[in-house]
């Protein structure tokens, strides 16, 4: 039976905590059983370790030939992948899936020709130890002090249908090492002295059985997904215990930790926060209990919800947890008469998850907090109690001037309206006491007995309670708003100092000390410094200010960043509030400064790319273009000095031209690596005058041999350009000899090499000096790579110049203020253009040069 092509095979791991546990012997034995069953099953690649009984489960299984690859002179063998796919079995056996194929091969790595077979509709069993997945490789690697070179990633053995654990306990996998089951005799003892000894194997197995316990919790987790299914199942101990970011946190998290590790569970920290995102915690609260969970060995989440019991309950049941940790509620027996708590609800609606309630010192404090702590401004609170006073009198006073035009009934609206007014602006405080006076005017001037603070009628008690209640209720409903609008306010604040810092280290060339300028002037700061630990003493790495902070415990304010890098502030203290916000721009400082490092080794790596770019060009150019003229010079001076030749006197002055040029060619290389290396240290300093391009090109042509090849069309009449004479003439003479050498050759006319044109014209404050050939021209967008130094486009005589006459050219016109560039001449071949200034007549103090 062949595999149907248009499905995905299926992978089958067996996984081990070390070599010789057995897992090639399993897999063996479970491929013996399927082709017994009648299964098309082949042996791609088996390794068996010279092992006895690993080798005769091989007898009766169809294996295939190995690949031979030659790499270095020697020869190996891998899987041949071509004659698997090509025999198309219905299963297949690939022994170490970590294993790097050898270079030649079509995929690098053994897990790829195994992805390949599984997407032909092939099933594969393979073998992997837990050292060679790639999230345990450093673990492994400081339990045994063994690196392991070889790695696969988890997402490839996650992705397997099955997983089967191969496992046999330390003592049992040293009897068989010691027996010779593993092992050559030679190897033994060192093996059991060094990667086996118990220790080391137990951690191992350790390590191999969480991991096969996370995959089966993932697919467990997606069983119950696909099903819907939300009740808790108790497969394992999971303990969450939810923190408010209250005093009490850390006792609940430590208490949630000890409650864990007595049952062997896993402990997740969870912090519930409100939907609306203004009743919440403090960022560096949330940070401290984040750090803790780590201590604990706890991960930490966050989830978002305005009904907490719910949110929690939720997450418990998504995460399949079989226990809860809560506080005690901190509301006062008061409170609870209105609402129960969190606590409450959850223990009624947890269902089979165990609630524990952990007792804690802030129980029922939070009532006497909330009452001495009032958001409202000072001159509000005075407002309000002046208000107290007022608002009632006033009432009493209208309502005695219209006694008997109104009833007693439109004086009680009147009192009741005064209160509201006055717990609207004042709060709790002046709202009791404005209830209670216009409870006692009412009845003292308006309810029998007259004039009289006797209660004769029981309604008016009920009227004092009511308007005690509603100044209690109103001032209450006050309190939250101004609580939330107080904490709004400072959240958009923040939000916008967050935004600013990071759009400065994403946007500011200086990031690290522009934010840090920003810090200061935000919080009005004298100074602010970053400072970092190194080799046990304090760095400045950046500040900003006067008298800026050499060690933390200098400054005002210490912010750490890490236990290495801290934001040192000198100037005034500041509120918890503000040094919330001076964590996270100590954050961003910290980027700010990782950025600005990293910009740093990126120029420097680029710059030693570049150097190393152009000392490889130099010696490749200047290599041979140094030896020839000097072979030149030598051969010609030791024919002059051989006694035994007889040289005619046209030899004698030929082999002396010789020298001669030679010695030029070697003047004018000398020269232009002098120039290049001026222009790169920026040693070139012009002395710019009025000067005319028919002069100039004048002077250049009379230094150049071929100078009959020139056609030279300049008016004098043309405006003076501002230029350095001496840097002008090198420039023209470059680029005309350039062109005379290069434009040239290959291109005929009439049967002579056509001449090379100079023509200057003028162009609004410009005057341009064009030298134009008819040779081969440029390949297209080689425009700038025709000015970089030791180029020499479509150039094959390596006599030609080590190409830095344009590079030359190009320093000098820029260094003069003008431009230099490239164009396609009409008709086939290339233009160089010198662009420079008009002179003015007067030429500027900063252009003069030195």
């Amino acid at each position: 039976m062949r595999p149907d092509r248009r499905r995905r095979g299926e992978l089958r791991i067996y996984l081990g905590a070390a070599p010789g546990v057995g897992k090639t012997f399993a897999m063996l034995g479970e491929a013996r059983r399927r082709a017994e069953r009648g299964t098309d099953v082949v042996v791609g690649l088996v390794e068996t370790h010279d092992r006895a009984k690993t080798a005769e489960l091989l007898d009766g299984l169809e294996v295939l030939p190995r690949k031979h690859i030659s790499h270095r002179g020697l020869d190996f063998q891998e899987m041949d992948l071509d004659a698997v796919l090509a025999r198309a079995p219905e299963v297949v056996l690939v022994d170490e899936l970590a294993h790097t194929n050898v270079p030649g091969s079509r995929n690098d790595k053994r897990w790829q020709d195994i992805e390949e077979l599984l997407d032909a509709g092939i099933e594969v069993l393979s073998t992997v130890n837990v050292q060679h997945l790639e999230s345990l490789n450093d673990v492994v690697e400081r339990i045994t002090g063994v690196t392991q070179r070889e790695t696969v990633p988890d997402q490839v053995v996650r992705n397997a249908e099955q997983i089967e654990l191969v496992d046999i306990t330390p003592e049992a996998l040293r009897r068989r090492l010691a027996h010779g089951n593993v092992y050559p005799a030679r190897k033994i003892d060192a093996a059991l002295g060094n990667y086996f000894r118990v220790g080391n194997l137990t951690a191992l197995r350790e390590l191999a059985l969480l991991w096969v316990a996370d995959q089966v919790d993932v697919a467990l987790q997606r069983y119950r997904s696909e099903q819907q299914i939300t009740e808790t199942w108790e497969t394992r101990e999971r303990v969450v215990v939810s923190v408010t970011g209250g005093p009490e946190s850390e006792t609940l998290v430590r208490r949630a930790r000890r409650i864990a590790t007595r049952a062997g569970a896993e402990l997740l920290v969870l912090h519930v926060l409100r939907g609306d995102g203004l009743a919440g915690v403090p960022a560096d609260t949330v940070a401290r209990y984040r750090r803790l969970a780590e201590d604990v060995g706890a991960t930490f989440h966050t989830v978002v919800g305005d009904d907490v019991p719910t949110a929690l309950l939720d997450f418990a049941r998504g995460v399949n947890a079989t226990q809860l940790v809560l506080g005690t509620s901190r509301r006062s027996r008061v409170a609870r008469l209105f609402e129960e708590g969190i606590g409450a609800t959850v223990v009624q609606e947890s269902g089979p998850i165990d609630v524990h309630m952990v007792t804690h010192g802030e129980a029922r404090r939070a009532l006497r907090w909330r009452l001495s702590r009032s958001p409202l401004t000072p001159s509000r609170q005075v407002l309000g109690w002046l208000l107290a006073l007022l608002v009632p009198s006033l009432a009493t006073l209208l309502g005695v001037l219209l006694r008997g035009t109104v009833t007693v009934s439109t004086d009680l609206v009147d009192y009741f309206l005064a209160t509201v007014v006055v717990a609207l602006i004042g709060g709790v405080g002046p709202a009791v006491a404005a209830a209670v006076l216009s409870a006692g005017l009412l009845n003292f001037f308006f309810t029998p007995p007259l004039y009289s603070l006797t209660v004769a009628e029981g309604e008016n008690i009920v009227t004092l309670v009511a308007m005690v209640v509603v100044a209690v209720m109103v001032a209450l409903v006050v309190d939250r708003a101004a609580r939330r609008a107080e904490q709004a306010a400072r959240a958009r604040t923040e939000a916008a100092l967050l935004a600013s810092y990071a759009r400065t280290v994403l946007t500011s060339p200086y990031p690290l000390v522009r934010l840090l300028e920003k810090v200061r002037e935000n919080f009005g700061l004298t100074s602010v410094a970053l400072l970092e630990k190194r080799h046990g003493t304090w760095d400045r790495v950046a500040c900003v200010g006067p008298r800026p902070c050499d060690e933390p415990d200098e400054a005002d304010i210490d912010v750490p960043v890490t236990p290495e890098v801290h934001l040192a502030l000198r100037g005034r203290a500041l509120a918890a509030a503000d040094q919330r916000a001076l964590e996270a721009a100590a954050g961003q400082a910290l980027l700010a400064l990782r950025q600005q490092r990293m910009a740093a080794q990126t120029a420097d790596a680029q710059r030693r790319a570049e150097t190393t770019e152009l000392r490889t060009a130099l010696l490749s150019a200047v290599g041979h273009d140094l030896r020839t003229p000097l072979t030149s010079i030598k051969a010609a001076a030791s024919s002059l000095r051989d006694p035994e030749l007889r040289l005619s006197t046209e030899d004698t002055g030929e082999l002396l031209a010789t020298v001669e040029e030679s010695a030029d060619r070697l003047a004018g290389l000398v020269d232009n690596l002098l120039d290049s290396s001026r222009l790169a240290t920026g040693a070139v300093q012009p002395l710019l005058r009025p000067v005319g391009y028919y002069e100039v090109v004048a002077k250049a042509l009379s230094g150049i041999d071929d100078r009959r090849s020139v056609q030279v069309d300049v008016d004098e009449r043309l405006p003076q350009v501002l230029a350095d004479v001496g840097l002008l003439e090198r420039v023209v003479a470059n680029v005309i000899d350039n062109a005379l050498r290069h434009g040239r050759a290959g291109t005929r006319v009439n049967g002579d090499e056509p001449p090379v044109a100079v023509r200057a014209s003028a162009h609004a404050a410009q005057v341009e000096l064009r030298v134009v050939d008819h040779g081969r021209g440029l390949p297209k967008g080689a425009g700038e790579a025709l000015f970089a130094p030791f180029q020499r486009l479509g150039d094959r005589d390596a006599t030609s110049g080590v190409g830095l006459g344009l590079s030359v050219a190009k320093g000098f016109t820029e260094a003069m203020g003008g431009s230099i560039s490239a164009e396609d001449t009409p008709g086939g071949g290339l233009t160089l253009v010198i662009s420079l200034p008009v002179s003015t007549g007067a030429v500027p103090e900063e252009a003069q040069g030195s």
